[in-house]
This record gives structure tokens, C-alpha cells and sequence, in this order.
């Protein structure tokens, strides 16, 4: 109490600084404080953000559809051509299993058929 605060402790002696980095010092210090106060605004704005929500969904859904699409489309023949080749294809490399499907088959039928007279 009483002392003069531009002579207690060694910081104040250490510290002399010119105007001109005052200046600086104050300027840097108003574009920290404008930054903090729109990331603030930005944070408070709720309309924006649920905006910005329904744009991130959006996008999400829209890139998972033309996934689905491409998937879709590379699954499915071109024509009925192109989906009998596929069947002829698989028929040809699962001969043995369509060949006992068949048989079974058969004879079902036959056992259902002879059943009924």
C-alpha cells in the first residue's frame, strides 16, 4: 500500500517496453479477442449448425446411394443376354451340384406323382 506500483517487483523493471510494442501487444491481443468472440457466435448459432448437420447427412446418404447404385449395376447383367452367359457360366462350373439338384428333384417329383394314384 502507498508504494508505487512502477517500482514493485522485477518484472515491471524488466519490462520497459516502447509504445509501439504496446501498440503491437494491443492489436494482437483485439484479433485474439475478435477470433474468440466468432468462434462463440459460430458455436451459438444453432440454426447454422443444424444447417451444417443436415449438409454433412446429406452428403453421407447421397454417397452411399451411388455406392448401392454401382454395386447394383455391376451385380446385374446388361441385357438377358449377358444374364444367360451368367447362368450358362455357373451351370458349366457347378455341373455336378446341378446335376444332383436335378436328380433330387426327379425324384421328388416322381414320389409325389406316384403317391397320388
Amino acid at each position: 500500500m502507498g508504494e508505487d506500483e512502477r517500482q514493485v517487483g522485477s518484472q515491471v523493471a524488466e519490462e520497459q517496453r516502447t509504445p509501439e510494442q504496446i501498440e503491437a501487444d494491443i492489436e494482437r491481443t483485439r484479433r485474439e479477442m475478435g477470433d474468440t468472440v466468432a468462434a462463440v457466435a459460430d458455436k451459438a448459432d444453432v440454426k447454422a449448425q443444424a444447417r451444417s448437420k443436415v449438409e454433412e447427412t446429406r452428403a453421407r446418404l447421397v454417397g452411399k446411394k451411388d455406392e448401392m447404385l454401382n454395386r447394383t449395376r455391376a451385380a446385374a447383367p446388361d441385357s438377358a443376354g449377358d444374364g444367360a452367359q451368367k447362368v450358362a457360366s455357373a451351370a458349366r462350373e457347378n455341373r455336378r451340384e446341378l446335376v444332383i439338384g436335378g436328380a433330387v428333384l426327379v425324384a421328388f417329383l416322381l414320389g409325389r406323382a406316384s403317391g397320388r394314384e
